[in-house]
Parts: C-alpha cells; sequence; structure tokens
C-alpha cells in the first residue's frame, strides 16, 4: 500500500528535518537519564528502545543512567517493609540497600538492556560498581532544626564522589550501548543507592557529553502563567531560580542540568517523557518536547 501525497510529503519532511541535526551529533555522546512514565508504560518503554538504537545506528553514542523508585517500592512493600522518606528521600537501612541493588542492578537495569537489544541494539548493563565506575559517600543533611546542630542519617544514600569512565569509553568504542544503575561504592566498601538525576548530570561531566537529557513526567520548565520556558541560558536559569519561577521538586533536577552545562556539557534537556518517542523529537526535531538549557 503506497502513501498518499500528503502521508508522504510528511514523511520527507520529518526527514529532511532530521538529516542536520544527525550530522551535527554523529560521534557525539548523549547521556539519557531514564525514569518517569517512560519506563512504566509498555508503549513508552518500546519506543525508548526503538530511539535508542535508531541513535547508535546513525552515530551517536548514548549511554542511559535508570532510576527505578517505585519499583523499589514496590518489591518493598511485597516484602513488608515499609518505606520512609525524609525531605524526599528513601531512608535506606542494610536491608533496604539489599532491595535497591537486587532491583536497579538486577531487575530494572536487564529488562532494559534486554529491550534494547530486542530491538536490534547491543546493550550492556552495568551499576557503579563494576570497573570502579562510581566512587560515593555517604549523603547527610542539616536536621532543620536551625541552629546547626544534628544531622539526618538517610543511611545507605550516597552523593557521588568521582566517576572513572574507563568502562564506559570502552563499552561506546566497541559499539556497545552502556545502561547504568545509579549504585556506588564508598571507600568504606559499602554500597550507596544514588540520585539517579544527579549521576547522569556527573556522567554527562566527565564524559563531556553534548546533551544530558533528563526525562520527566511532566512538560519541562513552566513560567508562572504555566508557559513553556525553552533556550534558556545559564545565566536566565540562575535569575529564575532567585525569582522563585523555579521551586519546588523541579529545583533539583534544574540544579543538576544547570551544574553539566557549566562544567563543560553543551546543553541540557528536560524532557516529557509521557511523549512518545520524546527521545528523538527532542533530538532531531527544531521545536523539541521540553526545556532546553544551555550554557549561554
Amino acid at each position: 500500500m503506497s502513501l498518499t501525497p500528503e502521508a508522504a510529503s510528511n514523511v520527507a519532511h520529518v526527514l529532511t528535518e532530521a538529516l542536520p541535526y544527525i550530522q551535527r551529533f554523529r560521534g557525539r555522546t548523549i547521556v539519557i537519564k531514564y525514569g518517569g512514565n517512560a519506563m512504566t508504560e509498555e508503549a513508552l518503554k518500546r519506543g525508548f528502545a526503538r530511539d535508542v538504537v535508531l541513535m547508535k545506528l546513525v552515530g551517536i553514542n548514548p549511554v542511559i543512567v535508570h532510576g527505578g523508585g517505585p519499583q523499589i517500592g514496590s518489591l518493598l512493600q511485597r516484602l513488608g517493609k515499609q518505606s520512609e522518606f525524609i525531605q524526599g528521600m528513601r531512608v535506606t537501612d542494610r536491608e533496604t540497600m539489599d532491595v535497591v541493588e537486587m532491583v536497579l542492578g538486577g531487575l530494572v537495569n536487564k529488562e532494559i538492556v534486554n529491550l534494547i537489544n530486542r530491538h536490534g541494539g547491543s546493550a550492556v548493563g552495568l551499576t557503579g560498581k563494576d570497573g570502579d565506575l562510581i566512587r560515593a559517600h555517604k549523603l547527610v543533611a542539616p536536621a532543620g532544626s536551625g541552629d546547626g546542630s544534628g544531622e539526618i542519617d538517610f543511611g545507605h544514600v550516597g552523593k557521588v564522589e568521582s566517576i572513572d569512565a574507563s568502562v564506559v569509553d570502552m563499552l561506546v568504542g566497541g559499539n556497545f550501548i552502556p545502561v547504568i544503575a545509579p549504585i556506588g561504592v564508598g571507600r568504606d566498601g559499602h554500597s550507596y543507592n544514588i540520585n539517579a538525576d544527579l549521576v547522569a548530570g556527573k556522567m554527562a561531566e566527565v564524559l563531556q557529553a553534548e546533551k544530558l537529557m533528563l526525562l520527566t513526567n511532566t512538560a519541562g520548565l513552566l513560567d508562572k502563567e504555566g508557559n513553556l520556558l525553552t533556550g534558556l541560558s545559564a545565566s536566565r536559569v540562575d535569575e529564575l531560580i532567585a525569582d522563585g519561577t523555579i521551586h519546588g521538586g523541579m529545583l533539583p533536577k534544574i540544579a543538576c542540568a544547570l551544574d553539566a552545562v557549566k562544567a563543560g556539557v553543551a546543553s541540557a534537556q528536560i524532557v516529557d517523557g509521557r511523549v512518545p518517542h520524546a527521545v528523538l523529537l527532542e533530538l532531531f526535531t527544531d521545536e523539541g518536547v521540553g526545556t532546553l538549557i544551555k550554557r549561554r
């Protein structure tokens, strides 16, 4: 069955619009934080896998860092263990950390790897413990009493201390797609659960990636009237934080993107992962589907 002239024209327009972006990003690294609806809805999961495979086939090097909070919570519930959150972070005792490693490093990571491979890619799953990829240290935060005394103990929750991307470089050079679970190891030998946005941002910095893409369950960064903001410079983002436009749950994500571009990543995108093929639309079209933050 042949295409109608209108459909054929639309296909041709999409392909010609994508061409300059393919040429521009060929040979470059794109770090993608994969999470939210894009990671739980079956149609979006399949679309993401196809998008990543297509990126690799046209010469772009995707590096995936994934989350898995809902999956961790679900397994903990099935095991009869109550999840505790402080300041939006899961308190992670030794038993919970075992579940985190099982879910992130096992079930979720291997599902993503399998999905990419089923769609024609060659993905390899890692945690930050493989090849000494992610060194971490324990996260502590002020108790918030106002007198500067006391700290909150989140257990096995960590921050990135350093990244040795040798194993990632080796995989990318071998035409593989790295899929990384955000688990680091401390100098004390303990495993630490790390926020996936932070790992993706630091990974993009170390790899000097062309882009950092953070998939979310929102349209992107909105102004006070609800309009999507994009094409923002780092200095403009600082202004929006200062005037309160950027607040609440969006603050850590924007801060992660901002840190990445200030550290040398060419641009960062907050991408609406609820949109089918959001990664390709953000990468290969003029309009995109999220908020673009660039150095200048």
